[in-house]
């Protein structure tokens, strides 16, 4: 009774074990007999003891490998060092595990070839700058090759080019060349900006200048013109008066005559005497009538 219970006992154990619950983003490769039977992803599933057995596990995710720095010449026979970062996914998990041995490796492999292939046909200077151009062909060689081991390569990057010593310390000679170089250049430009706008400036103020200085002679003529204007006009208006006043010949010499008295009274050593200085004397006795008429009134 006892040895039948073991049984039953080692008959479920064995039953049990052959129950598999697979994840999500895993597929499990089985074998009947030593042969491909299935491939098996997500849920719960009951592989048979002894008759079948899971070969392989398989990861669905996107996988990145960052393979070691390889040695690889240039065309200009420049030796350096570049390393790369593969990005591949498992899409067929038969051909994974039935198609190539150590996949992984193999993709390392075929890296270090294509990319010893590409930069062979490239010199130095273009290796440096054509980081997009090596990726892209080392992915399209990469996933031609890979596709009968169903692994599909999503991406691969160029990580690191490293040139010997001796190479970087003429790149970075150079380099600081070309900096000191565009340094220079734009030191000088600028310089001459500088220069340009001050001599704009100066321009404009010397234009700004003429131009007060002309806007002042205007306004002084201007103000000169005006009391020419207003002077002559006083005079028009004076005669006008004396027209109005009917003033009579006798009354103007008379006006002369107090003139001259008030030229003879200054600072003048000459005085101009007027031709005519006898009617004046005339227009004065006129003038003492024209008064004493006045006094009697």
């Amino acid at each position: 009774m006892e040895f039948g219970l073991i049984i039953i006992v080692i008959i479920v154990v064995i039953l049990a074990l052959g129950v598999k619950i697979i994840s999500q983003s895993k597929a499990y490769v089985v074998e009947r007999l030593g042969a491909y039977h299935r491939t098996v992803q997500t849920g719960l599933h009951y592989v048979i003891p002894i008759v079948e057995r899971v070969a392989n596990v398989v990861s669905l995710k996107e996988i990145v490998k960052d393979f070691a720095p390889q040695p690889v010449i240039t065309k200009d026979n420049v030796t350096m060092q570049i390393d790369t970062v593969v990005y591949f996914q498992i899409t067929d998990s038969k051909l994974y595990t039935y198609g190539v041995e150590n996949p992984v490796s193999a993709i390392e492999n075929l890296t270090a070839t294509t990319l010893r292939n590409i930069i062979g046909e490239l010199e130095l200077d273009e290796t440096l700058t054509s980081r997009d151009f090596i990726n892209t062909k080392m992915k399209s060689i990469l996933d031609e090759a890979t596709d009968p081991w169903g692994i599909k390569v999503t991406r691969v990057e160029v990580k690191n080019i490293l040139p010997p010593r001796d190479i970087q310390d003429a790149m970075e000679k150079q380099m600081r060349a070309e900096r000191e170089r565009r340094e220079a250049i734009l030191k000088a430009e600028g310089e001459k900006k500088a220069a340009v706008l001050i001599a704009e400036g100066e321009k404009e103020s010397t234009i700004l200048r003429a131009d007060a200085k002309r806007e002042a002679h205007i306004r002084e003529a201007e103000g000169e013109a005006l009391a020419i204007l207003k002077i002559q006009e006083a005079t028009v208006q004076g005669l006008k008066l004396l027209k109005d006043a009917k003033m009579d010949d006798a009354v103007l010499k008379y006006k002369s005559y107090e003139a001259m008295v008030d030229v003879a009274k200054g600072n003048a050593t000459k005085i101009i005497v007027p031709s005519d200085l006898q009617n004046l004397a005339t227009a004065g006795t006129t003038i003492n009538e024209m008064l004493d008429k006045k006094e009697r009134k």
